[in-house]
């Protein structure tokens, strides 16, 4: 979510600093992200009931961690080259993660509680 506002902060000034800290903030998303499809897996093989919803937000996981990639490849485009395609990626993906928060919180603990 950090990287879409800093790439609409500039897109809207065109002030470089913004484009610079989009990319560093996505790089964090993504260290992050792979931490926590890490654990998605685990918890898929632990078991218990909503199977299929931890199996869903590992998906929504994944496509947002790979599209999360892809954003930081055209982060490293030279300034406004990167523009609009930035933007709408950093949507897609904070939509995809928020996505997946939501469907992972939503699924019960693998004990039942």
């Amino acid at each position: 979510m950090g990287g879409f506002l800093s790439d609409w902060a500039y897109f809207s000034t065109h002030e470089i600093q913004w484009k610079n800290f989009a990319g560093w903030l996505i790089l964090g998303g993504l260290v992050f992200g792979g931490f926590a499809m890490l654990w998605a897996v685990v918890d898929l093989f632990r078991g218990g009931e909503g199977r299929g919803r931890r199996l869903i937000a590992l998906v929504l996981l994944l496509a947002a961690w790979i599209l999360g990639i892809v954003d930081e490849l055209v982060h490293a485009k030279d300034a406004w080259a990167s523009m609009p395609d930035a933007l709408i990626l950093s949507a897609v993906v904070a939509v995809l993660a928020i996505a997946a928060t939501v469907v992972g919180f939503s699924t019960p603990a693998a004990g039942g509680r």
